[in-house]
């Protein structure tokens, strides 16, 4: 990857330097190998085969510099294949890769017994042409260390006069192995033939065309004409020797040779570029126009329409480009089918009908290999009881995002024919959790590996390369309407340059998942404090990374510096500065709102100096400064992977949230449809475009399963009322006289009021939490802190007509802190219109419970942050539609009034009491004697928010219990 912007940039060496450097395992590995001339091809795969050039012949064999084998110096070292101690004075065998998450540390030595190198010798890339003799160091090994080192990691292949061992093998085999090197050698006559005709034809074109005359040619046969002389001559040559190609039936564009198949090149969308890919493209036969028949050549030419002849083992590698992370120069390795578990890391927790030592040994029978910590495993086994349960350990599964299976999953994916996605979800225990995909090992090739893909939320990875672009630029320096980016160097002596009520700064974003990128263009016109002096100053780079660069351009007038702004923002998204209505185009930047600091300044108003004036008890006050804490607002975003210098809290819009709603419904539906793949492709870079996300190094994931969808659900829920707090926040007026928080509580609209904790309410209430506490959820005790009475101005009136209902019930609802500023300001509401319906499991309505943790597991606290706000709300159930499964309902039946989800425990019945005249659940945890539904604890659902009525809100501190683990 290029540290100057996001993308990546070639390397070139000369020849003889590149076999010191890579380590290539297949010719297929090389961008462009079959457009080599014959002879180069051959010599390339023979030094493939020898491990890299020979000098001297090839008589000599040569050492390879990442890999070494030595006696370990102590006992400190540990296996990277079976993870177990290396003791000192043992043989120990080095890879040398580079730490992906460290790479200023540059080579280090990963260490393995022999047995395990041994094992892995293919994954780690020792070829078998390679033999323990090239190893680093085995020269000063003992006698009898180097032969067994020379049994076990023998050269298997014979090449010049370095012989390797025969196996022999019965007659059917030899017959075998001898009619696949004869297809083998039919394929590479062919292939043979195939390049001397291709070289033939540019031979002669260089000899009789202009790069002018080949760009004729190509408009003749309407195929596009390319950048770069050597392309033009490729296409035009690939025409005459197959024929001219028909544009891609999709989208209409240039299909373009690459070294696995022909590529369109054109867009499905001004989103998203077509994905279309074929090795026997349409074609039609290729015109000479008459004003070339002149040349000899091209007169007696005669075109014969054939397909391409592609070499069996064709890279893969331009279909889906690996993440941005991973080293230069690699090969991807499938995990084999009898492996599913290859490269993946399995976490038991939980009592399952095995014990772990059986479990290890399926895991491992499977290519798996056991892990007890969270953030390094891929896959948790469990039961439903132990997800339920939520123990410390399973607290770390979920923070790490991990998703959780049944002991089920081992026996389906060593027999099912299912794919491995579809086995994972079958038997999926937990609502948490990323895709988890067959791993694909990383080959070092240039005496560098990356680490596979990492199967955990992206956003949790953070590159160890200093502080963050993000981090670097949130402190910026206001002027007027904008804030002057620090990296100009000009913070303190200019400005932005306004002209008309319009800010000359504009920053853009490009994501395409495809080729990876997550990319910002920043473009700012800058004017002196004092001087008629003019900049145009612009950046770029990768999203959430260190990766970018930037460069400043002094003007020699305003005029000029006009001109140049205008023109950067044209080229680079297509659209005229000064358009009303903007139209996104084919690998074009779209214009992001951008936050640069100018509501800062006024949040910060408001809470400088807070509580030395106010009126208000001190327990509401503590509650106002929680509800309205910015801190807590930006971790809550950093969570949900958002990229906070793109996306700043005072740019939440409810327009942008609604019309990320709406992608997320049309990609659901997509997915439910079992849509295209560009259909996907195109709604994802939309939504990540919309709402800016850090991915680090990683690819965006594309939102392509029903699970991923419903986080990103969740997460716009959340910046809905995040969006709420914060324009409460910063609106509204600087009352001098008033303490900030005083000012903060009236736009909350609501009565607040501490309720003494020895009234009769009090003890009620605080029985109904000690009580409901469920079984399961015993990570954590709850104690309460402080108890609100709560009256939302205007709700008790729409209420009014439901307080007749039969069946009032006061009932939990849980949820972040940040998102009570939104609750008490505008009540509980239901997921707009514009949301996916299955995001929720009983549609889109209110949901509570009777049960305290249940709902508390909702405030998402952790042992850093123990403190949670939940509430009590009366509801109007009146007729029940009882249910045992998930039903995304749109519309109730006739005659009833709320969903009841039935769940097998409930507080006792008979226990239940009354408040202010409505029913309190109060009673301990029972069992309903209800076992074929598939909710632990009961849930009661609404679809109209008048029929909710908050009365109480309560703080509790979760007290974590000590980790057994």
């Amino acid at each position: 990857p290029s540290p100057m912007f996001d993308g990546k940039v070639p390397h070139w060496h000369h020849y003889s330097c590149f076999w010191k450097r890579a380590r290539i395992v297949s010719h297929a590995d090389i961008d462009g190998f079959p457009e080599l001339r014959w002879e180069d091809q051959e010599k390339i795969k023979k030094a493939i085969e020898t491990g890299g050039e020979q000098e001297g012949g090839g008589k000599a064999e040569k050492s390879l510099n990442d890999f070494a084998a030595e006696y370990a110096k102590s006992n400190r070292s540990t296996c990277k294949g079976c993870e177990q101690k290396i003791e000192k004075g043992q043989i120990r065998i080095s890879k040398k890769m580079v730490h992906p998450e460290k790479p200023q540390l540059g080579m280090i030595d990963n260490w393995y017994h022999p047995d395990c190198f041994v094992s892995r010798r293919a994954e780690l890339g020792f070829l078998p042409a390679y033999g323990a003799t090239q190893l680093l160091g085995f020269s000063i090994l003992k006698a009898e260390d180097k032969e067994t080192l020379k049994k076990q990691l023998p050269a298997t292949k014979t090449e010049g006069k370095r012989k390797g061992e025969e196996v022999d093998g019965n007659v059917t085999a030899k017959k075998k192995q001898k009619k696949e090197k004869e297809k083998e050698s039919k394929q590479e006559k062919q292939l043979k033939e195939q390049t001397e005709l291709i070289w033939g034809i540019k031979d002669e074109l260089r000899k009789v065309c202009s790069t002018n005359d080949l760009k004729e040619l190509l408009i003749a046969n309407k195929q596009e004409v390319p950048s770069g002389e050597n392309a033009i001559l490729d296409r035009v040559a690939d025409g005459m020797a197959f024929g001219a190609l028909l544009p891609c039936e999709e989208c209409k564009g240039q299909f373009v040779f690459k070294s696995d198949a022909y590529y369109c090149s054109g867009d499905i969308t001004a989103w998203t570029k077509c994905v279309a890919k074929t090795q026997t493209p349409n074609r039609k036969d290729w015109v000479i126009p008459k004003e070339f028949r002149e040349i000899p050549y091209l007169k007696k030419f005669k075109c014969k329409k054939q397909d391409r002849v592609f070499p069996p083992d064709a890279a893969t590698m331009n279909s889906v480009p690996p993440p941005a992370a991973s080293a230069p120069l690699t090969e991807t390795v499938s995990a084999p089918r009898d492996k599913p578990l290859t490269n993946m890391k399995i976490l038991v927790l939980g009592k399952l009908s095995k014990n772990k030592e059986e479990v290890k040994g399926i895991v491992e029978d499977l290519g798996g290999k056991m892990t007890t910590t969270a953030n390094k495993a891929t896959l948790c086994i469990s039961t439903q009881k132990d997800v339920e349960k939520m123990s410390k350990k399973m607290e770390e599964v979920k923070e790490a995002k991990v998703r959780v299976v049944s002991e089920e999953f081992l026996q389906d994916v060593k027999s099912s024919s299912k794919d491995f996605q579809d086995l994972v979800s079958l038997h999926a225990l937990s609502p948490w959790g990323a895709e988890v995909k067959m791993e694909h090992e990383e080959m070092a090739v240039d005496g560098k590996c990356s680490k596979p893909p990492s199967t955990k939320s992206a956003g949790k990875v953070k590159e160890e390369q200093g502080p963050s672009k993000s981090e670097k630029k949130m402190k910026l320096t206001v002027k007027g309407g904008a804030a002057v980016d620090p990296d100009s160097g000009l913070e303190d002596s200019a400005h932005v340059f306004e002209k008309g009520g319009k800010i000359f700064s504009a920053t853009l974003g490009l994501v395409d998942i495809v080729k990876g990128t997550n990319s910002y263009y920043k473009l700012q016109l800058l004017e002196d404090d004092r001087e008629n002096r003019y900049w145009v100053f612009r950046s770029w780079g990768r999203v959430g990374t260190v990766i970018g660069s930037n460069k400043l351009e002094q003007m020699p007038s305003k005029e000029d510096a006009v001109e140049h702004f205008l023109n950067l923002y044209e080229e680079k998204t297509g659209n005229s500065w000064h358009s009303k209505n903007f139209t996104k185009y084919p690998k074009k930047f779209y214009p992001l709102e951008i936050d640069y600091g100018q509501d800062e300044e006024a949040v910060r108003k408001l809470t400088v100096g807070a509580g030395t004036k106010s009126k208000l008890a001190k327990p509401i006050q503590d509650l106002i400064k929680m509800i309205f804490d910015v801190e807590s607002m930006k971790k809550a975003m950093v969570e949900f992977e958002i990229d906070l210098q793109k996306m700043p809290l005072g740019k939440l819009s409810k327009r942008q949230i609604q019309s990320a709603y709406s992608i997320l419904n049309e990609v659901q539906q997509a997915v439910s449809d079992s849509g295209s793949e560009s259909q996907i492709l195109d709604l994802s870079n939309r939504f990540y475009t919309l709402i800016p996300h850090d991915f680090g190094m990683k690819k965006p994931p594309l939102l392509n399963n029903l699970e991923y969808i419903q986080a990103k659900v969740q997460m716009l829920d959340n910046l809905l009322d995040i969006e709420v707090a914060y324009s409460l926040l910063r609106g509204g007026n600087e009352d001098g006289d008033k303490d900030p928080i005083d000012i903060n509580y009236e736009k909350l609209r609501t009565d607040i009021k501490v309720v003494d904790k020895d009234s009769e309410e009090a003890k009620i209430i605080k029985q109904y939490v000690k009580n409901t506490h469920a079984a399961t959820h015993n990570a954590y005790d709850l104690k309460v802190v402080d108890i609100f009475r709560i009256e939302r101005e205007g709700e008790s009136q729409r209420y009014k007509p439901f307080k007749q209902l039969h069946n009032r019930q006061l009932l939990w609802h849980g949820s972040r802190t940040t998102n009570f500023a939104g609750i008490l300001s505008q009540g509980l509401r239901i997921a707009p219109p514009e949301a996916p319906v299955t995001g929720y499991m009983f549609g889109k309505g209110i949901y509570f419970a009777d049960m305290v943790s249940k709902s508390a597991n909702y405030c998402h606290t952790s042992q850093a942050d123990p403190i949670g706000l939940i509430l009590l709300g009366e509801v109007a159930l009146g007729n029940m539609y009882e249910l045992k499964n998930a039903s995304h309902i749109t519309k109730l039946p006739k005659g009833k009034h709320s969903v009841k989800g039935l769940g097998k425990t409930a507080p006792d019945p008979t226990a239940t009491t009354t408040l202010g005249g409505v029913e309190v659940p109060l009673g301990n945890g029972i069992s309903t004697g209800i076992n074929d539904t598939c909710l632990l604890y009961n849930e009661y659902i609404v679809y109209d928010v008048a029929q909710v009525n908050l009365k109480y809100l309560l703080k509790l501190k979760f007290n974590y219990k000590t980790s057994l683990w």
